[in-house]
Order: structure tokens, then sequence, then C-alpha cells
């Protein structure tokens, strides 16, 4: 069954590609080259040089103007109190369906946001690395809701983000690894009170009522400054995630370590079947349980079309 996701609701104001490239202002510039743009890029993703500067250009004005007010309401506290206060991070977050290309907005935006005339530091870490071990997934009968809300630790992940805009410094999130489909024992990342955290993950607009002690106070979004969802229609979805799961077929999945190695050398027919079956069972799921029940709660909306590129773009009255 295909989920349609043509319906966004209001209050969001609808741009094409072309009226959204209009409000790019003039100190954005576009320094990124071709080279450069295929990093960024997340395995089987498609991205042009053109569509940073109709789409992500304008995207970063909105962003630092947002940081910038930030700071001045900062300002304004600091002027009324009488004494100084700590900054505190600005955070993005980037959210949507599995395959529908997060990772390729959030690494972008990252690069574009270095960029900015006041050259602030950025940190990008995502959500995966709060899933639980697979040992913890197996052990609850969970390893076939991974992805879902209750497979993440999400008070470690809101406690992490409570001590982000306190201020604290060194906090660790550990790794995800998707060669193994599982978290690293003893690796993180470091995230050192960054000027702009972007927080990447299918579940950043979702709140915590796995834990009875957040039901109906606490949400991850509560701490987000800015909030994007990247959104396309599942039956794309559905042929983005197969045409990847076949092409990591024929490279990732013949390295031992990885967990989808035995179905390394089955024929693409079957491969691609194997695929279908665990969007439906899992991906579709999620997306229409948790997923795409939170997408008008973002700020903004990037809707993509079957070749990847955006072609609405719903901005939050």
């Amino acid at each position: 069954m295909n989920v349609d996701s043509s319906e966004i609701a209001a209050p969001f104001v609808k741009f094409d590609p072309n009226t959204w490239a209009s409000f790019k202002h003039e100190d954005e510039k576009l320094t990124i080259t071709e080279n450069e743009l295929q990093k960024f890029m997340a395995f089987n993703d498609k991205l042009s040089l053109e569509d940073v500067k109709k789409i992500y250009l304008p995207l970063s004005s909105l962003l630092r103007m947002y940081f910038i007010s930030r700071h001045d309401r900062l300002s304004v506290i600091q002027k009324f109190l009488g004494f100084p206060m700590d900054s505190v991070p600005f955070i993005i977050s980037i959210s949507g369906s599995v395959s529908v290309g997060k990772t390729t907005t959030a690494k972008l935006l990252f690069e574009l946001i270095k960029q900015w005339p006041c050259k602030p530091k950025v940190s990008l870490i995502t959500t995966d690395g709060f899933l639980y071990p697979n040992a913890y997934l197996e052990e609850k009968m969970l390893l076939g809701k991974k992805g879902f809300p209750v497979s993440y630790d999400s008070k470690r992940l809101i406690s992490f983000l409570l001590d982000l805009k306190e201020g604290k410094p060194n906090l660790k999130v550990p790794v995800y690894s998707h060669l193994t489909y599982d978290i690293v024992p003893d690796s993180y990342t470091i995230v050192d009170r960054p000027n702009v955290l972007i927080i990447e993950g299918v579940n950043v607009l979702q709140d915590a009522t796995e834990y009875p002690e957040f039901r109906k106070r606490a949400f991850i979004s509560d701490y987000i400054d800015y909030s994007i969802y990247v959104d396309a229609e599942e039956k794309y979805l559905m042929e983005w995630y197969i045409d990847r799961f076949l092409k990591l077929k024929d490279e990732a999945f013949h390295d031992p370590n990885c967990y989808f190695h035995k179905y390394a050398n089955l024929p693409d027919e079957n491969a691609a079947s194997i695929a279908k079956l665990i969007w439906e069972a899992v991906n579709h799921s999620n997306l229409v349980e948790n997923i795409l029940p939170c997408r008008n709660r973002a700020n903004l909306i990037l809707k993509k079309g079957k070749d990847h590129h955006i072609e609405e773009v719903y901005l939050r009255k």
C-alpha cells in the first residue's frame, strides 16, 4: 500500500524551486565544487550544484537569520537580567523517511553553515547512535522494530540534548555502523559546545512515549530550534530503497562483517523481492505510524520528486 503524502496541512506557504531560489541573499555564495558535492551525497542519492543554488543556499540564508535572531533574543534576556548568560547551541534537525536523503541534506547544510561570515563551530550527529544495541533489541524481541520509537534510548537522547543546551563540554554520542547494523562498542563522537548542531534521524520530531516519566511532557523537538522534514511519495521512497539495496548487494554486502552479507550472492530479482518485503514489513509501518504523522510539526518541508530533486518547498508561517 502506498502512502499519499501530498496533503500537507496549513499553516505552510508553498514555493516552487524558482521562487524559492529568489530568496537567496547576496552574501550567500556557492563555493562548493562538483567534486566536493559528491562527498556530501549519501549512497545512491542525487544532487546537483543547481539544486544547491536554488534550494540550499536560500535555506542557509534562512537558517543564518534564525541563528542571528536567537542571539539577539539572548541579548535581550541578558539586558533584562543584568548579567551575562552563556550562549547555547542552535540545534537544527533533519527528519524524514528511510532512503529519502536526510544524510545528504545534513552534510550539505553542515558545509554551508561552516561558511557563514561568523564562521560558527558546527557539529553533526545522527540519532542512529542512540539506537539500542542489537543484543538488547534481540533480548526484548524488538529487532524487527529497529527504527521505531521503541528501538531508541530516547531518555539518553533527551539527556544529551539537555546537557548540550546547558553548555556541558565533550559530550559523547555513541557511533552506529551501517555495515554491522549495530552500535560500535566503546566508540563515540565527541560534541564539544558547538555554536550549531545538526541532528539527523527519523525520530527527531517524535516524543519519548516509551518512557512513562517523559510521556506527554518530553519531546525531542522541544530542544530543536529549527526543524526540516525531507519528504517524498512512498512509491519513490520504496524504489530508492530497493535500488540502494541492490547496489549495496554488489558492494558492501560482500564484506564478511556486513550484517546483510548473506544476501551478497543473490540474483538481483531475489534481492529486490527481499528489499521490498523489508520495506513493507518495517519501513512502511514506521513511516505510517511514526514518521509521517510528525511531518507537519516541522518548520520547513522539502518535497522531492521521482528524480530526487526538490520540487516543492513548504515554509511554516
